[in-house]
């Protein structure tokens, strides 16, 4: 097979890159190997100018993977084109949970193994993305550091982060959580390195989701963990990127953490974001069981996604 070459655009990052020149729609299985491997150098690819249907989103993340779920709102534009901006709005809550660092579905069985994402609509006064890259995290700690969390194992819990940022959304009359990753399964539990699973290399994994280590008093617990986020999540380490209608990004949810940065949610917003399932082999939560990770719930339970 004739080689790829890609026009590829590093960030001022530790990594990140765009991908020129490419339209995600129609690439062949050559040219997808080719940016695979880029996809692993880098962790996050930026792509311009794609205005991806749903459908069209969903084929190229399943190129990645199995997905968790396919192409859902990330909006305050709700189904009736009204745009939530209340505080106390059950989706303006759930939205402003994704402010915080985070890896996705760490507080699910299964890990996610990453995510495609692409803008619909982009209020006027902008609302970025930002990514951390956790592997330069890791590489950047003390030795006394290092050699602490190889020891460590930490909860993830959806209502823990939602619930310590005072976003914790109203019950539904059954006395239930009707979104997404408020199960009642067990608490996952994870190491707090992680080594990825491709590359072999040693990432932090931490995050809003992260809470009571495993034997730890639990005010130290929090003391070391926001600690840890707060030290990793530092320049050159993050790239914060300024979204424009009919961009696409695929990041590597192994090796980086997301925020969304806050903006003033009044102004229409609307992505779109197709998950990508973690393999069961590497991305399961230490107690959990093969058949746990196959949880899943419907895409009407997202309702607008958390996490």
């Amino acid at each position: 097979m004739t080689a790829v070459t890609l026009n590829i655009e590093p960030v001022d990052a530790t990594f990140g890159a765009w991908i020129h020149d490419i339209e995600l729609r129609t690439i062949n299985d050559v040219t997808f190997e080719a940016l695979h491997e880029v996809w692993l150098e880098y962790a996050l690819l930026i792509f311009s100018g794609q205005f991806l249907t749903n459908d069209e989103q969903d084929a190229f993340a399943m190129r990645f993977g199995n997905l968790e779920f396919n192409a859902a709102p990330i909006s305050n534009v709700g189904k009736d084109g009204q745009v939530h901006y209340e505080p106390a709005d059950e989706l303006v809550k759930s939205l402003k949970g994704n402010w915080g660092w985070h890896h996705d579905s760490t507080y699910m069985p299964l890990q996610a193994k990453g995510a495609v994402f692409t803008a619909e609509l982009v209020p006027k006064d902008g609302a970025d993305t930002g990514w951390a890259d956790m592997r330069a995290a890791y590489e950047v700690l003390s030795d006394e550091d290092r050699e602490l969390v190889h020891t460590l194992e930490t909860h993830h819990s959806l209502y823990y982060s939602q619930g310590r940022a005072g976003l914790l959304p109203n019950k539904k009359d059954d006395g239930t959580y009707g979104m997404y990753g408020y199960h009642d399964m067990d608490i996952s539990v994870r190491p707090m390195v992680k080594y990825h699973p491709d590359t072999g290399r040693p990432n932090l994994l931490i995050g809003r989701h992260a809470h009571d280590i495993v034997g730890m008093d639990p005010e130290e617990s929090v003391a070391l963990l926001d600690r840890l986020n707060r030290e990793a999540c530092q320049l050159p380490r993050i790239y914060q990127h300024a979204w424009t209608e009919g961009e696409a990004v695929i990041w590597d949810n192994r090796r980086l953490m997301h925020q969304g940065v806050p903006f003033d949610m009044s102004q229409p917003r609307k992505m779109w974001h197709s998950r990508i399932a973690g393999e069961v082999e590497t991305e399961l939560a230490l107690n959990h069981t093969p058949e746990s990770a196959g949880f899943k719930h419907g895409r009407d339970a997202i309702l607008n996604s958390v996490g």
